[in-house]
């Protein structure tokens, strides 16, 4: 049962945490709207799509990508100024342990981590959806597509190639197709100078091609000039921006992990590491909250300004690990969970460390 103690610490963090979010969320739009203003005037964005098609949802979404860095300065923030105004001195004359204080610390970092994981696994793609329809419409330039030698499996057994792929013209040059059987067996194979989609008969054109069919020994040659043809894959396939995960929620990331291993994407791991991430950063709000408390509930000469100054050096440097392990889980192959939780337990520790040492 929550005591007057409960609500007075969850209230603190809860105040200080929404207040100082909406402060920087403020600060962002104003130079979001800067920068952006030049692009919204020349491709003639309304007053009432800027707003209502694009900040509405900017807002959240930059609000929980900044959450787990305001949790850290608010709990700095106010368990400083307790630290500094004896409060701590009194609790544990008290009676009351450390232990017991911490109690409401992690009830608040509970209801925020909740908050967090619901707005990115299923209300932030919705949100996003509309953010990034609106960024294709009126601030990113045409989307190109700048791979080179596309291998893609369309459907078990079937593999296309492309040298090059025109998302302005809906175009793949050098364009061939493999089918093998069950066996592993070359039995098809097409090859053309280029394939089109013709956006009036939703299919696919294909160009100056000739195809092969193989039955045993048996080889037949066929060639053309131009074919009307149906295929399962389609222009979107080419011109999706890397972004575009984040305008799905979790049972649209696992068709997406399950379609990119069937097509042999290197992406693969990319979207599977966004996906444990929307798991594992929640945690992070206890863990930013346990360095917090532990950093800050000691009175010290510099007050609130030292403890903030620590506050900021350490979540900082959790935000930079974290980004180091995306690169390093891309770059060396390791595990991908593992290089997702490798920063929240390397700073668990950390935060354990710390608290061994907070004033008991």
């Amino acid at each position: 049962m929550l005591k007057k103690l409960d609500y007075y610490i969850i209230k603190k963090f809860l105040i200080t945490f929404f207040f100082a979010l909406a402060l920087i969320m403020l600060i962002t739009v104003i130079f979001d709207v800067s920068e952006k203003l030049e692009d919204f005037i020349d491709k003639k964005a309304s007053l009432y799509a800027i707003i209502f098609e694009y900040y509405i949802y900017f807002i959240p979404y930059f609000a929980n990508m900044f959450s787990y860095l305001f949790v850290f300065i608010s709990v700095v923030f106010f368990t400083s100024r307790m630290a500094y105004q004896n409060e701590f001195v009194v609790m544990l004359a008290s009676g009351i342990s450390f232990n017991r204080i911490m109690r409401p610390y992690f009830i608040a970092a509970g209801i925020l981590s909740v908050l967090s994981f619901l707005l990115g696994a299923y209300l932030l793609p919705i949100a996003n959806k509309h953010r990034l329809a609106f960024e294709d419409k009126y601030i990113h330039n045409q989307f190109v597509n700048n791979q080179e030698n596309i291998h893609k499996q369309i459907k078990p057994g079937t593999y296309i190639y492309m040298e090059h792929y025109s998302v302005a013209s809906q175009t793949g040059y050098a364009f061939s197709m493999e089918k093998f059987d069950t066996n592993n067996t070359l039995t098809y194979k097409l090859v053309s100078d280029f394939i089109q989609w013709d956006t009036t008969k939703n299919k696919w054109k294909i160009f100056n091609y000739y195809t092969r069919r193989y039955n045993g020994l048996l080889e037949s040659l066929q060639k053309g000039s131009e074919k009307d043809t149906l295929y399962s894959f389609y222009p979107t396939d080419f011109a999706k921006r890397e972004d575009v995960i984040q305008a799905m929620n979790l049972k649209q990331l696992d068709d997406h992990i399950a379609e990119l291993k069937l097509q042999g994407s290197p992406n693969v791991e990319k979207v599977k590491m966004y996906k444990y991430q929307l798991f594992s950063m929640p945690f992070a709000t206890f863990i930013l909250t346990l360095i917090g408390v532990a950093l800050s509930a000691r009175k010290v000469r510099g007050g609130t300004g030292l403890h903030i100054g620590l506050g900021l050096a350490i979540s900082f440097s959790y935000i930079l690990f974290m980004q180091l392990s995306v690169n390093i889980v891309l770059g060396v192959g390791i595990n991908t969970i593992l290089g997702v939780w490798i920063p929240n337990l390397i700073y668990a520790l950390i935060g354990l460390v710390l608290y061994r040492f907070a004033p008991k």
